[in-house]
């Protein structure tokens, strides 16, 4: 089972290595890593996708609130939270074919950000998913490169990660 965690730290030094070595010392595999700086300068938020049975992903969270620079962790359930990636892909686009990729980008929303001789970059942003499904339709075009954030997260509606 996949699981959310958003992990709220200070915004220090080696703090993302320490989060990351613990994850790493006990054999979990993080499928997904994102971190950045939140309203409050001073702290960050992590967001990291591992896939684990509940158990221990309940050791490990309790072993994350034992560091000092971790302020809060939620588990966040896909039904009351909401997440989004970024992808970049440039694909193979000849004339003859530019058109139906274009047509594939506007279905999904995406936005075409550099033109080239014979290829289209597209940006999209959006659901796992999602994302997927572009990158499926796209590889019958021939993807040249590929570049894709981690998953960001927030709890929806009134929970917050206040409670500092």
């Amino acid at each position: 089972m996949k699981h959310t965690l958003s992990v709220l730290v200070e915004n220090k030094s080696g703090v993302l290595t320490r989060v990351t070595s613990l994850f790493a010392r006990r054999g979990f595999n993080i499928d997904s890593l994102a971190v950045g700086p939140t309203e409050d300068p001073t702290l960050s938020r992590i967001t990291i996708v591992v896939s684990a049975e509940d158990t221990p992903i309940e050791q490990i969270t309790k072993q994350l609130h034992k560091l000092i620079n971790v302020i809060k962790i939620q588990d966040l359930d896909p039904a009351e939270s909401i997440d989004r990636e970024l992808v970049l892909f440039k694909v193979n686009a000849t004339p003859e074919r530019r058109h139906e990729i274009i047509e594939i980008a506007n279905v999904f929303r995406a936005k075409i950000i550099d033109v080239g001789r014979n290829s289209l970059t597209i940006e999209a942003t959006g659901s796992t998913d999602k994302l997927q499904a572009m990158e499926d339709l796209f590889r019958a075009y021939g993807i040249k490169e590929l570049a894709r954030t981690g998953k960001i997260a927030l709890a929806r509606g009134s929970r917050d990660s206040e409670a500092r």
